[in-house]
């Protein structure tokens, strides 16, 4: 396993070690501006006794905007695939009519916020900066789709892309599965239930994996610090709506077996996120299983921070870097 303490710009040197991640990093403080930025959202914040699935879709919403890139692809083209799952193609610019590699991008938003539109920022500089076509698919939200919609949605638009790739001029031998938040979650699970389909990369941006136990990271980050406990479980609870335990490898997929099956992995995780310890968990059990694993903390930063750009300048540099640690990936 290779790991990084990263700055935002992954401009740091890889350390080896074996299987705890933490033992080679030493703490950092929050970032300053990252600081800043809670206290502005604790100033205006108003709790509520009852949730609100329209004022989470509100706030991820305004989150989303402050995202910023130096480079982005031109805008995308919507698609329809298997008929029903709404997907936009995006393509570097000058690639028109060249075959690249390809990204399966699949958002945030804890499965019930967050759309292809609210994450076209974050689509388009991956995009670029991979010089890699990349297809955003639009899968269901909870509540109005509770567990497994999201994930069937998931894993049929995986299953589409890679069976159509060459019709829309990505080479099926150089696709990458790439998850943010708890699209995370999908995009591992796509890598592990589409036996069918070799893919060349799994990439994930601060995966939400683990409801069946509670890491250091979510009870030390537990609230103020962006994604609280208290959002966390609204989001499980409406996600799924008794249909599921929090115990299941669906729900909790850092308890999947069978890793050794999964492609090479990139992982990048947050030092000030709640849910950074189960994406350094998902990296050590790979390493286990002899998995090519790739593990990037990024010192002082918050959950969401690469799309935070426009607030924190580290963010911006590492949205660009992620996609070109993609693009290169993909071409090695």
């Amino acid at each position: 396993m290779i790991l990084s303490c990263a700055n935002a710009a992954l401009a740091l040197s890889r350390i080896n070690s074996e299987k705890n991640p933490r033992c080679c990093w030493t703490a950092m403080p929050l970032d300053p501006r990252a600081a800043r930025f809670l206290e502005m959202m604790a100033v205006g914040r108003v709790k509520s006794q009852t949730r609100d699935i329209a004022d989470r879709r509100l706030g991820l919403q305004k989150l989303m905007a402050f995202a910023k890139a130096d480079h982005m692809s031109p805008p995308g083209t919507d698609l329809t695939l298997n008929d029903s799952i709404p997907a936009r193609l995006y393509v570097p610019e000058g690639a028109e009519n060249q075959i690249t590699p390809g990204i399966i991008f699949f958002h945030g938003g804890g499965l019930v916020a967050g759309s292809i539109d609210t994450h076209d920022v974050i689509a388009r500089a991956l995009c670029a900066s991979s010089s890699c076509r990349l297809i955003s698919v639009g899968y269901r939200l909870a509540p109005e789709h509770p567990f497994p919609a999201a994930l069937d949605d998931a894993i049929a638009a995986g299953g589409a892309i890679c069976t159509k790739a060459g019709n829309i001029n990505i080479d099926p031998k150089r696709i990458a599965l790439v998850g943010e938040s708890g699209g995370g979650a999908l995009a591992l699970l796509n890598a592990h239930e589409l036996k069918e389909f070799t893919f060349a990369l799994l990439f994930l941006i601060c995966p939400v994996l683990d409801f069946a136990s509670e890491s250091d990271s979510r009870r030390e980050f537990a609230e103020g610090y962006l994604i609280d406990r208290v959002v966390i479980e609204g989001d499980l609870a409406d996600v799924l709506q008794g249909r599921a335990e929090r115990t299941d490898p669906r729900v909790s997929p850092l308890h999947l077996t069978g890793l050794e099956r999964l492609p090479p992995t990139i992982i990048h995780t947050a030092e000030y996120d709640p849910l950074r310890d189960e994406g350094n968990s998902l990296a050590s059990k790979l390493s286990n299983a002899a998995v090519r694993v790739t593990l990037h903390q990024h010192a002082g930063m918050l959950h969401n921070f690469h799309a935070l750009g426009g607030i924190i300048p580290q963010g911006r540099e590492a949205l660009q870097a992620m996609g070109e640690e993609i693009g290169k990936a993909l071409r090695a």
